[in-house]
């Protein structure tokens, strides 16, 4: 097993690309921290995440926007399971407006969730994570190419691809590696309830649809040990969505 004896912080992880990590990781042998929002759906993602073989499984209620929510999960991580191997930062929203009707507010709580709150917790791996520990920041292909309508989820997504290029940098002396995904359409909640999608705005290949699993399967790779020389780098998953357009 990949992660035996090791612990993995997932956030976002009461559905979705994080459940489907959070299951991956421990299912290979992780015990695993689920971090979200929403408290009753974070413990019964743990639940689910022990039933699928987790040595063990606890959560979390977490506002990644908040350092001290951050702060508190980290150190509930560590009182629980006595050490720090993973981090996935996974949690993320979305603003769908026009640019010219959003407002500052908009934007910064788009980065406050989905910049702001991935380095709140790559400073704490920097601070509390053991050597030879590894970070998967989960962006997007909005990251490089993207639709109307959300322009700061896109700017968010891709300043978290230059925050992973310098945590790679300033993580190698620490012993802490750090590298990006760019997932394309997942089939997840999220996808089907993005007001784009619901009015064709952005329209779905299904043959380009992927799984949260196949998400997971990448994550793995990227945090496990084998893939110790991949350093800093943004890795496209997206079924050759990029590909077409």
């Amino acid at each position: 097993m990949r992660f035996k004896d090791k612990v993995a912080i997932v956030t976002g992880a009461a559905s979705g690309i994080g459940l489907a990590a959070a299951r991956r990781f421990g299912s290979e042998g992780a015990r695993v921290m689920i971090v979200d929002i929403k408290p009753d759906r974070a413990l019964a993602a743990a639940q689910e995440v022990q039933q699928a073989g987790a040595p063990a499984a606890k959560s979390v209620e977490c506002d990644v926007s908040r350092e001290s929510a951050v702060e508190h999960a980290v150190a509930a991580t560590i009182d629980a399971f006595g050490r720090w191997d993973v981090l996935v930062n996974n949690a993320g929203l979305m603003v769908f407006k026009p640019l010219e009707e959003q407002t500052g507010d908009d934007w910064w709580k788009v980065l406050n969730v989905d910049l702001l709150g991935a380095f709140y917790f790559t400073k704490q791996a920097f601070l509390r994570m053991n050597k030879g520990g590894a970070i998967v920041n989960v962006s997007s292909i909005h990251a490089v190419e993207t639709t109307p309508l959300v322009s700061a989820y896109a700017a968010a997504k891709a300043a978290l691809l230059s925050l992973t290029r310098s945590t790679s940098m300033e993580g190698k002396a620490k012993g802490i590696r750090a590298n990006a995904i760019l997932p394309g359409a997942v089939n997840t909640p999220m996808l089907w309830e993005n007001p784009n999608v619901k009015a064709g705005v952005e329209k779905i290949d299904r043959s380009v649809l992927g799984s949260p699993e196949n998400l997971a399967a990448v994550i793995a790779f990227l945090a496990a040990d084998e893939s110790e020389f991949v350093r800093g780098s943004a890795v496209v998953v997206d079924g050759g969505r990029l590909d077409r357009l």
